[in-house]
């Protein structure tokens, strides 16, 4: 999957793929699998219905649409730091953004790489795209259907300096 950082009008940079993460560490994708086919927990991990995480039907899935996808492009209000995470020991791990519409959304930084945090600044462009896989327990406790929302990738808009 990749962004259409066209659209946006500004030079942007991928920061997060979960493509590359996957073949980077093939024991996570191994792991979902694994509990998507355990029979013996009928209510933990992925429903698996359109192929197995991370697998090159999984991928056609989403490329095909019977995985829904949502792209969400906004501009950084704001930056914060959210739950217990400091991974990195730096304070600041998510961010507010405002859409075209005006509504803000809220989401998480995650870049592949550390140094990359730098590009996340109020003013930055952000195009982020996630699927939602239906999870094996359905549906949720208020009856609607249960999806995991998972993030394919993430770019950022470039300082003019880096462009």
């Amino acid at each position: 999957m990749r962004l259409d950082h066209e659209a946006v009008g500004r030079p942007m940079k991928i920061v997060y793929s979960l493509r590359d993460e996957l073949r980077e560490n093939p024991q996570r994708v191994a792991q979902v699998q694994a509990l998507t086919l355990n029979r013996q927990k009928p209510d933990m991990g992925l429903k698996g219905a359109h192929g197995l995480y991370g697998s090159d039907e999984w991928w056609q899935s989403i490329a095909t649409g019977r995985i829904k996808t949502q792209v969400t492009t906004g501009t950084i209000t704001e930056l914060y730091f959210a739950g217990q995470d400091s991974r990195w020991g730096d304070e600041v791990n998510s961010f507010r953004m405002k859409l075209e519409d005006d509504s803000i959304v809220e989401d998480s930084i995650y870049p592949t790489l550390k140094s990359e945090r730098r590009l996340f600044v109020v003013g930055a462009v952000v195009n982020v795209v996630h699927a939602f896989d239906k999870m094996k327990q359905q549906p949720r406790f208020f009856g609607s259907p249960n999806y995991l929302k998972i993030l394919l990738e993430m770019a950022i808009s470039l300082p003019s300096h880096d462009a």
